[in-house]
């Protein structure tokens, strides 16, 4: 689906949405519009998203949105996603934490937490010391997947950004499989230069689209408990 037509799609789903939910959206907490907006369709955009953008535009959205329970049972892993967001938040600072439905996007680039050197995809002392705090997290809340990716600006060959983004998220991979997190938890993505968040044409633009993402979203087992809880 064009990148068009996905915008159309969207702005005509959340519109519905919003219309029949907003009432019931007024004052609630992030658990709260987890279960409205499954109530409403959420699982049904779920779907579209992850289908249109789990592998192209923002994938990392997509792989929350995608994975989307909704209802009582979404409310559920909503409340153990708004527990282990704040953890992140207090204990690494310099991450960028983002709520998402039933997930958390967290976001390392180049002034946050997470770099790497210019042309390099060594994790250096300060990666190492953010990425220690974030298994230390992961670790209490097992019943997750985390997806990690990696991300470049346009400067240079784009096969060269393909690769170096490759080797960045998977040493991010590798580093979390170090410090205790099981394999069969990660998925490993890169995207190169095609998926800039900022512009290029700026340093400060390219230096943030110089960034690992991570999408953590409930596993098999989260989600039956919630199916359990629910009932």
């Amino acid at each position: 689906m064009k990148k068009s037509k996905l915008v159309n799609v969207l702005l005509i789903s959340m519109l519905s949405i919003s219309l029949i939910a907003c009432d019931a959206m007024k004052n609630t907490n992030n658990t709260e519009r987890g279960t409205a907006i499954g109530v409403a369709g959420g699982a049904v955009i779920g779907g579209i998203l992850g289908n249109n953008i789990g592998d192209g535009g923002n994938s990392a959205l997509g792989a929350i949105v995608g994975a989307v329970v909704g209802g009582a049972s979404g409310a559920y892993i909503g409340n153990r996603m708004d527990e282990q967001a704040k953890q992140i938040q207090e204990e690494i600072p310099g991450a960028e934490v983002v709520r998402v439905g039933e997930g958390i996007a967290v976001t390392f680039d180049e002034n946050s937490g997470v770099y790497f050197a210019t042309n390099q995809a060594q994790i250096n002392a300060d990666s190492k010391s953010s990425l220690s705090k974030l298994a230390e997290i992961l670790k209490q809340y097992p019943k997750t997947n985390i997806v990690v990716e990696g991300h470049t600006d346009s400067t240079g060959n784009e096969t060269y950004n393909m690769d170096l983004s490759k080797r960045r998220s998977m040493s991010v991979t590798d580093f979390l499989m170090k410090n205790g997190i099981d394999s069969s938890r990660l998925i490993t993505k890169w995207f190169g230069e095609e998926q800039p968040k900022h512009t290029n044409e700026t340093a400060e633009g390219r230096a943030k689209n110089r960034r690992v993402e991570l999408a953590i979203v409930a596993n098999e087992e989260l989600k039956e408990e919630a199916k359990e809880q629910a009932n």
